[in-house]
């Protein structure tokens, strides 16, 4: 920036992100914290330009517009959570919309802010316990794919009468898609799938990966895995999962629970670290598992080293795959064409800053059109699924299920199968949704 005394909007440089500074006293302070609340509240409030993205903007906004004084200042402070309840932390702002983040002067990080707000309320209140089982995904998954209770489960969870007593007794809203469990998880399917691979590194690719296979992945999507394992050995990549995993975190950084995400680093990094000393490239089905690790843990914990070197070996999949097409190791030897595709680009794909991977990848195969929606869906893992904010996630993704409806598309994809499925719920296409691995595996014909 010019150093001539004026103030100039931003957005003309790359953002830099500075790391979270978790552990400074001043951090969980709750004066500093309302004052920097009013100080960025106040620069959202002058410009609106994110005004289309979730509901925090809009609330912030009302908060403003029916203040006596019209103005930030006129906002009662117990009022500020009110916002800070209605960011996901997507990122979107920061990484799309906003003019003032840094280098700018005014150093606006609003999401990270959000979280700060997040983590010190949890600090002074704690949370509900439907906000602690819904974020406790590890210990939900593992309860409920036992044999029998997986069953059981699904079923009441299909029962309209338990979900109108599920809504009331527990806030989960009764229209809410929510996944099923399986006590064949993604880690028993894969098992005999497993045969050796000589690797063949090529550009950044060693040609050789461990999959974390994620809460979801493992209990709600595993045939995800299998997916997976057929389409990354059909390209000549060893593939092998994770030898052991929590949760990567994200639902509890959701939460403000910091002392929960650095018992799961704690967990999962040391033996990540390790298969990326044995030579290991780093995947994960779903994107806020993979933005945990490339993002939001180095920004957490920037000098370890650990964290670091884990952070450099974790690739989206379908970016893995790319970089390898772009060194002419990728089959493009292709059975079935895929015809037209409604492709959902979940805000966590988006921020990682690597393009629509997914896309150009889909759109190697043959007679195949894949139209893109940079919208996001309004799922957030659980935002979606709680009583009070489900109205709310259905208004946010109503343009990528209106744009849904009118391709009327023979597939209908998103990364995320979270987001996959609140967008199937909407559409009245009656789609099923699909992650983009098992298309391409389709397309491959394997």
């Amino acid at each position: 920036m010019p150093n001539d005394g004026i103030i100039r909007e931003g957005s003309l440089e790359a953002p830099t992100r500075h790391p979270v500074a978790w552990r400074e006293e001043s951090f969980w302070d709750k004066d500093q914290l309302n004052a920097e609340l009013e100080r960025v509240y106040d620069i959202c409030h002058g410009c609106r330009r994110c005004v289309s993205l979730c509901d925090a903007f809009p609330t912030l906004f009302d908060l403003v517009d029916e203040s006596d004084t019209m103005e930030v200042d006129g906002i009662d402070k117990a009022d500020y959570n009110k916002v800070v309840d209605q960011c996901y932390l997507c990122d979107m702002c920061y990484m799309s919309k906003c003019p003032y983040v840094p280098p700018h002067e005014w150093n606006v990080d609003f999401p990270h802010l959000m979280l700060r707000a997040k983590a010190v309320k949890f600090r002074e209140e704690g949370a509900s316990l439907r906000d602690k089982v819904l974020t406790s995904t590890d210990k939900v998954g593992k309860l409920a794919t036992i044999p029998l209770i997986d069953v059981t489960v699904n079923a009441f969870n299909r029962n309209k009468t338990f979900r109108k007593a599920f809504q009331s007794t527990f806030g989960v809203h009764e229209d809410a898609p929510v996944p099923e469990y399986h006590a064949k998880t993604l880690r028993k399917r894969v098992k005999p799938l497993g045969k050796q691979i000589t690797p063949r590194p090529v550009g950044k690719t060693t040609g050789k990966v461990a999959m974390y296979a994620t809460c979801y992945g493992n209990y709600n999507s595993p045939n995800l895995g299998e997916d997976f394992y057929r389409v990354f050995q059909h390209n000549g990549i060893h593939i092998e999962l994770v030898p052991k995993e929590q949760c990567c975190g994200m639902p509890k950084l959701e939460l403000g629970d910091l002392d929960s995400v650095n018992r799961a680093k704690e967990a999962n990094i040391p033996i990540l670290a390790k298969l990326v000393d044995q030579g290991f490239d780093l995947i994960a089905p779903v994107p806020s598992c993979t933005l945990m690790y490339k993002q939001e843990l180095p920004l957490l914990y920037p000098d370890d080293a650990d964290v670091i070197k884990v952070q450099q070996a974790f690739y989206d999949p379908f970016e893995y795959l790319y970089l390898r097409h772009k060194e002419g190791e990728f089959n493009t030897d292709f059975k079935n064409g895929l015809d037209n595709i409604s492709y959902h680009v979940a805000c966590h794909l988006r921020v990682q800053n690597i393009g629509m991977k997914t896309r150009d990848v889909l759109a190697l195969v043959p007679e195949t059109t894949v139209h893109p929606q940079e919208r996001c869906s309004g799922h957030d893992g659980t935002y979606a699924v709680k009583q009070e904010t489900y109205d709310k996630a259905v208004k946010i993704a109503r343009p990528v299920v209106r744009k849904v409806d009118q391709l009327k598309s023979e597939h209908l994809a998103s990364d995320c199968p979270m987001a996959g499925a609140h967008i199937a719920n909407l559409a009245e296409t009656g789609e099923k949704p699909e992650h983009p691995m098992s298309l391409l595996r389709r397309a491959y014909g394997i």
